[in-house]
């Protein structure tokens, strides 16, 4: 959960790690495509192919933890979506596939470019979006991540892109 409310510049979780080529499919599955018009009941399938508990487990402010080519796969926002409606505070990986991470920023869901190695399932992960520092608090070890520019910062606060229009009117880059 973000520990300044006011500003929303740092999550604090537990991690939840996965591997390489995490696709849209294993995250919120095909097979429950009849269920896009309820996304909070998707969202109780959320990473189940990949993890069957997972949707369970997970706990709002929690990280998804990826290695390369994270959010392979379709153009649909659902995925992104899904895992916020389910709680997870942001999504860590070393690579992402490009419309997956533009669509994370897009409803409010943290994307961070970041070596994950050193991040294991279980870790309790304080995360600075302005700072760009991942403080493994479970290994007393810090990491580097490149700070999101102020406009996503900015569109993450207000919980998304269209809320973040709505809110201010205008569209500054």
């Amino acid at each position: 959960m973000f520990k300044n409310k006011k500003d929303q510049k740092i999550i604090i979780g537990s991690s939840f790690k996965f591997g390489d080529d995490i696709s849209t499919d294993l995250i919120a599955p095909g097979r429950l495509f009849h269920l896009r018009s309820n996304l909070p009941e998707l969202a109780k399938h959320v990473l189940e192919d990949a993890d069957p508990g997972f949707a369970k487990k997970v706990k709002p402010g929690d990280f998804v933890v990826g290695g390369s080519n994270f959010g392979l796969g379709s153009s649909r926002e659902h995925a992104p979506l899904v895992m916020k409606i389910a709680g997870v505070g942001a999504v860590l990986a070393k690579s992402f596939a490009r419309i997956f991470f533009r669509n994370s920023i897009n409803v409010g869901l943290p994307a961070l470019i970041c070596d994950t190695d050193k991040i294991d399932s279980g870790d309790i992960l304080e995360i600075d979006l302005k700072k760009g520092i991942i403080n493994n608090k479970t290994k007393n070890l810090k990491l580097k991540f490149n700070p999101l520019p102020e406009v996503m910062v900015k569109i993450l606060n207000d919980g998304g892109l269209a809320s973040h229009i709505a809110r201010n009117k205008e569209f500054n880059l």
